[in-house]
């Protein structure tokens, strides 16, 4: 049973190109299985999220951040009698806008098109990985997904200034998206909070002093957690806590949404859409507390000068790549050639990078500009329960 405000996939706004009727899949689904089999979905895979491979194979990437991401959503959007279909295709869409590397590639590619007169946005670049640059029919380019799940690939995240894109004014940049896009970004960073705690701990770049000492939440769940599990090993009462702040984080952005949905009046997707701001959002308290968990994240994992160095390595990567073929377009496939022609040159080096793994980047740089930046000593975790 869906709520009154949930998205109902009959309401739908259709797709650009019109398509039969699926015998057994509503067309929500059908965009998630699209999604999934999408080129660009199998290169999160090898794509860095924080961490690189030189720190362990266990560690997430883009691809199992994304699917860490739709399992939360789902949890949320079931609680909320909200549209799940739809809520998954948009996480597992959420991501496949980004380049390698990292957010070090994303702030690399665009500085380069800046210089350019031009600029990267990783959902702008995701809506049009869907929309043009996926072909698998012969009846149209892209993925021809629905209305509501190109509209939650721009909206979910932030608010774009109608004026400043008016190529985007088909989806009312003037309201607020569904709820079930208004929970991606906030689905989003729990997941990669709770696992750039885990990854930055087992790779020995966060201690478990550091942590208990500068996120407050988590000094108190381990309180509870050292209290009833005196005997076990510190990686397991790491585990236990870190299961009850991901609790703390869902529970609370349940409960909260809900009471601001019954406060608002909210009784369809129409009153969503035209309310004065954003309906799913974590408590006052829990978001202080958030708030200086991404802090601590920040100042001691983000910035660490132990992923300095690979930051660089990427930054001139990027960089470099994309000035020889600014500056020798005839070394770009022939695909990309016969696109520049059509679109601006830095517009395509941009789109040709942003689709490329960490593998085969660094594999291009060595094939144009010379031997790779020499990759930081690797560092291989222990398993701390030896």
């Amino acid at each position: 049973m869906l709520a009154e405000y949930a998205v109902r996939v009959e309401q739908s706004c259709g797709r650009r190109h019109s398509e039969p009727p699926h015998p057994y899949r509503n067309d929500f689904q059908r965009d998630r299985d699209r999604v999934v089999h999408a080129r660009a979905f199998r290169r999160l895979e090898a794509k860095t999220q924080v961490f690189t491979r030189r720190y362990s194979d266990h560690f997430r990437n883009r691809l199992t951040h994304t699917i860490e991401v739709a399992q939360i959503a789902r949890t949320v959007a079931a609680q909320l009698s909200l549209n799940i279909d739809l809520v998954e295709a948009l996480a597992l869409v959420h991501d496949i806008g980004h380049p390698p590397f990292g957010h070090a590639g994303e702030k690399a590619l665009d500085a380069a098109m800046r210089a350019q007169g031009f600029f990267f946005d990783h959902n702008l670049h995701a809506l049009r990985i869907v929309e043009d640059f996926e072909q698998r029919y012969a009846a149209f380019r892209g993925l021809n997904l629905t209305f509501e799940v190109r509209e939650g690939i721009i909206k979910h995240s932030r608010d774009y200034d109608r004026q400043e894109f008016p190529e985007l004014a088909e989806y009312a940049l003037d309201q607020r998206p569904p709820l079930e896009a208004q929970l991606i970004d906030l689905a989003d960073e729990i997941a990669y909070s709770a696992a750039d705690l885990d990854d930055g701990y087992e790779a020995h770049l966060l201690s478990l002093d550091d942590i208990r000492a500068g996120f407050p939440m988590f000094e108190r769940f381990y309180r509870e957690v050292e209290k009833k599990y005196p005997q076990v090993a510190e990686k397991l009462k790491f585990n236990e806590t870190l299961k009850r702040v991901l609790d703390r984080l869902v529970g609370d952005l349940i409960d909260n949404t809900r009471k601001r949905v019954q406060e608002a009046g909210v009784g369809t997707v129409a009153d969503v859409r035209l309310h004065r701001e954003r309906l799913a959002g974590h408590s006052l308290e829990v978001d202080e507390e958030r708030r200086v968990g991404k802090e601590f994240l920040y100042e001691n994992l983000y910035f660490s000068p132990a992923l300095a160095e690979e930051k660089d390595n990427a930054e001139l990567v990027v960089g470099a790549l994309f000035a020889y073929w600014m500056e020798n377009p005839s070394a770009l496939p022939l695909a990309y050639q016969e696109k520049s022609r059509g679109e601006p040159l830095a517009r395509v080096v941009c789109d040709y990078i942003a689709g490329m793994t960490d593998n085969f980047i660094n594999e291009q740089y060595d094939t144009f500009c010379g031997t790779s930046p020499p990759a930081p000593v690797s560092i291989r975790t222990t398993d701390r329960l030896s």
